[in-house]
C-alpha cells in the first residue's frame, strides 16, 4: 500500500505563504502551492520584491485558469518596471517631476510628489514660491524649514508630501492580521451570463463589462489585466484632469477610454449596464460623487465592486502614491544606500502588486457570483500590500542587478501615428491589445 507524498506547507512570509492566503481569500484552491519562483525575478532589493511581484501575478494567472509554472520572471521584472522600457518615437518620456523626490529638511527627510501639474502648483503654494521655480528654489525653500512645518504648509495648500519614517513592527503586524483582499458579500440574486462573443472563446472575462474609474498605474494595471483577459473595458476620467499620455500609453492596453464628468447621471447609466466596477480615487472622493462602494453595492445588485486606495478605506481624506507610501512606511530607510540617504524600491511594486491582487479577485468574484449569487466589494490599499512586503524575508545587502535582453518582453504598437514600445503581458499566454488615444471614445459600451 502506498502513501501520497507530503507536500510541505509554505514558511509563513514566503511567496508561496502568501499566494496561498490570496488565493483562500478569494475562494480558489491552494492545494500544492509550495513553490516560490520570486527568487528568479530580478528586483534587486532589501526587501523580497522580486518575491512580492512573482506572487501577485501568480495569482492573477491563476484566477485566470492557468498554471504560474510559465510565468517568466524576466518578463514580470520589464512589467513591473515599464516606465523604464517606454519609448514613444523612439525616446523615453520624462517620467518623474522634478517636483517630485526626497528633500532634507532641517531635522529630517520628507517625500514630495507632484507629478501632476496641480499637485506641483500646490506644492509651491505651499513653500510661496513663484509658479515658475525650479528644483534648486524647492530645495532651499525646504531646507530651512523643519519637517514639521513644510509638511503643514505644504498639505493645507493641497499639496502632496509625508515624511520619511522608520518602519513601524506593530503597526505592519495589525494590518497583517487583517485580509490582505477585504472582500465582503451581499445577497443578491445569480446574474445570467453575457453572451460570449464569438471571438474571444479562450478569454475567460469575455463578455465581461467593466467601469474603469482609476487613475496613475495601480487601478489601471489591474483595468488592463482585465481587458488582457477579454473583459470589454472603459475608461472613464474627468474632463478637467487629463491623465500623462505617456502613463495612459503604458497602462491603458485593450481599455477604451473616454471623458465624462462622474457627477452626472450617464455613470449611473453605465453602472447599471456594467458588471464590475474598479474605483481608485480617495474614499472621500467617491462618497462625495455618489460612488461609495457600499452604496453602489445595494443599488446596482450583482456586481461586483473593487476599491483600491493608497492608505486604506479608513483614511478617508488622505491622497497618496506608491512613492509616498514608501517613503512613510519604512521602505526608503530600508532600501537606503548609506544607511542615510532615503532609498527606493527597484520598481513601484506597491502600485503593481496591488493592481494585479485586485484583478485576481474580480476575476475569481465574477466566476463565483455566477454559481453563488451576491453583490461582491473587495477591496485593498497600497499601505496594505506594503505591510505584507515588509513582513517578508528581506537580504542585508541586495544582489547586484544582473543584465538580461529585455527585447523578448517588449510590445511594439502604433497608437495615433506614434510608435509605441511597452511591456508584454506578465502574465504568460496572454496577448495585449494596443491602447487607444486618451479621451477619444464615448462614454458608451
Amino acid at each position: 500500500m502506498s502513501s501520497s507524498p507530503v507536500v510541505p506547507s509554505p514558511v509563513r512570509g514566503s511567496g508561496a505563504s502568501l499566494l496561498a492566503r490570496i488565493l483562500g481569500e478569494i475562494g480558489l484552491p491552494a492545494r500544492g502551492v509550495t513553490r516560490d519562483g520570486g527568487r528568479h525575478v530580478p528586483l534587486p532589493s532589501r526587501l523580497a520584491t522580486g518575491e512580492l511581484a512573482w506572487t501577485c501575478v501568480a495569482a492573477a494567472q491563476i484566477a485566470a485558469g492557468r498554471t504560474p509554472d510559465t510565468i517568466d520572471p524576466h518578463r514580470v521584472a520589464v512589467a513591473y518596471r515599464s516606465d523604464r522600457y517606454l519609448e514613444i518615437d523612439g525616446t523615453a518620456p520624462p517620467v518623474w517631476s522634478p517636483y517630485s523626490g526626497f528633500w532634507r529638511t532641517d531635522d529630517g527627510w520628507i517625500r514630495t510628489h507632484g507629478n501632476y501639474p496641480h499637485h506641483a502648483a500646490a506644492l509651491l503654494r505651499g513653500l510661496r514660491l513663484a509658479s515658475d521655480a525650479d528644483a534648486d528654489a524647492v530645495r532651499l525653500a525646504i531646507e530651512r524649514r523643519t519637517q514639521a512645518d513644510v509638511l503643514s504648509a505644504v498639505t493645507a495648500a493641497g499639496g502632496l508630501a509625508v515624511p520619511v519614517q522608520t518602519e513601524r513592527p506593530v503597526e505592519d503586524r495589525a494590518l497583517r492580521d487583517t485580509p490582505v483582499l477585504d472582500i465582503v458579500r451581499f445577497p443578491a440574486p445569480v446574474r445570467p451570463p453575457r453572451r460570449i462573443p464569438e471571438d474571444q472563446p479562450h478569454l475567460p472575462l469575455r463578455g465581461l463589462r467593466v467601469l474603469d474609474l482609476t487613475r496613475v498605474i495601480a487601478g489601471p494595471v489591474c483595468t488592463r489585466t482585465l481587458a488582457l483577459l477579454g473583459a470589454d473595458v472603459l475608461r472613464i476620467d474627468p474632463p478637467h484632469l487629463r491623465e500623462p499620455e505617456w502613463q495612459h500609453l503604458d497602462t491603458g492596453q485593450g481599455k477604451r477610454s473616454a471623458v465624462l464628468d462622474a457627477r452626472v447621471s450617464r455613470i449611473h447609466e453605465l453602472l447599471g449596464e456594467a458588471d464590475a466596477v474598479v474605483l481608485g480615487y480617495r474614499p472621500a472622493a467617491l462618497a462625495r460623487l455618489g460612488l461609495d462602494p457600499d452604496d453602489l453595492a445595494l443599488r446596482y445588485p450583482g456586481m461586483v465592486i473593487a476599491q483600491l486606495s493608497a492608505w486604506g478605506a479608513e483614511h478617508h481624506h488622505r491622497a497618496g502614491f506608491d512613492s509616498l507610501v514608501q517613503a512613510e512606511s519604512g521602505i526608503a530607510l530600508i532600501e537606503s544606500r548609506d544607511a542615510e540617504t532615503p532609498g527606493v524600491l527597484p520598481a513601484q511594486a506597491l502600485d503593481h502588486s496591488a493592481g494585479y491582487l485586485l484583478a485576481a479577485a474580480v476575476t475569481a468574484l465574477v466566476r463565483r457570483r455566477a454559481v453563488e449569487g451576491g453583490t461582491w466589494r473587495v477591496r485593498t490599499s497600497l499601505r496594505r500590500v506594503a505591510a505584507e512586503l515588509l513582513g517578508m524575508a528581506r537580504v542585508r545587502e541586495p544582489e547586484p542587478e544582473t543584465a538580461f535582453d529585455p527585447r523578448p518582453h517588449l510590445a511594439r504598437f502604433v497608437v495615433d501615428g506614434h510608435e509605441l514600445v511597452t511591456s508584454k503581458p506578465a502574465l504568460s499566454g496572454f496577448d495585449f491589445a494596443a491602447p487607444r488615444p486618451w479621451g477619444r471614445d464615448q462614454p458608451v459600451w
